[in-house]
């Protein structure tokens, strides 16, 4: 996430570097602080929007639950009434809504993951912000001693490292662009054999769950 991505980059950022490297410390550091503010603003938005799409999929994922035991019952009430046809039609429902319960189990997993980076963002931005809030005057200072003191030939050699830096990240993104786009093509080409397995497999499925069905039920 974009947003995520920008809150680790303030929250890493050190203050003394940066204003070090400016050439207006006071707008500097008061531009961090804004910056800070409105993505502060940002991830208080995308946890309230998070937690809401947590709980819409928690919702899901119960409702197909009481799909399955809806159509188990009217399952047993087939075998009950020697009516195969229909017992077997019941259970292929009670797969289908037992398979979206399942996927929408893991999504809600994944949303709690979400969430829970979120929370830990905004709480790691507040931390920061109040810390630039508090430092900023102290801040300004000492960098006004350190330029004094012939701190600038430090701080390009840092601005050189920090550019290296951001080159390297540059090209690990590109090759694990590069890894996911092999690994999507090689999903694509086995998807057609997957889906007809699965189909075979959901069919014996059925199958055994009437059996045990029957058999449960005296039939």
């Amino acid at each position: 996430m974009a947003l995520l991505e920008r809150v680790s980059t303030l929250v890493r950022a050190n203050l003394n570097d940066l204003i070090d490297k400016a050439e207006h410390p006071e707008k500097m550091i008061k531009q961090v602080i804004l910056d800070m503010q409105n993505q502060l603003l940002q991830v208080k938005t995308q946890v309230a929007i998070a937690i809401a799409d947590q709980h819409l999929l928690e919702k899901k994922q119960k409702e197909n639950e009481d799909k399955v035991a809806e159509w188990m019952r009217k399952a047993e009430l087939a075998v009950d009434k020697k009516h195969d046809d229909l017992a077997r039609a019941s259970l292929q429902r009670v797969e289908s809504y037992r398979d979206l319960s399942e996927g929408f189990a893991q999504q809600v997993t994944d949303q709690k993951a979400q969430v829970e980076n979120l929370k830990t963002a905004l709480r790691q931005l507040e931390q920061k912000l109040a810390e630039a809030e508090a430092k900023s005057d102290l801040l300004i200072a000492q960098h006004r001693r350190a330029r004094a003191a012939g701190k600038a030939s430090e701080a390009k050699m840092a601005m050189g490292d920090g550019s290296k830096a951001a080159a390297f990240d540059r090209m690990k993104r590109k090759v694990a662009h590069a890894e996911a786009t092999s690994q999507a093509k090689s999903e694509i080409a086995s998807d057609n054999m997957e889906e007809r397995l699965a189909a075979l497999e959901k069919e014996d499925r059925i199958e055994q769950l009437l059996a045990e069905l029957k058999t449960k039920r005296g039939a």
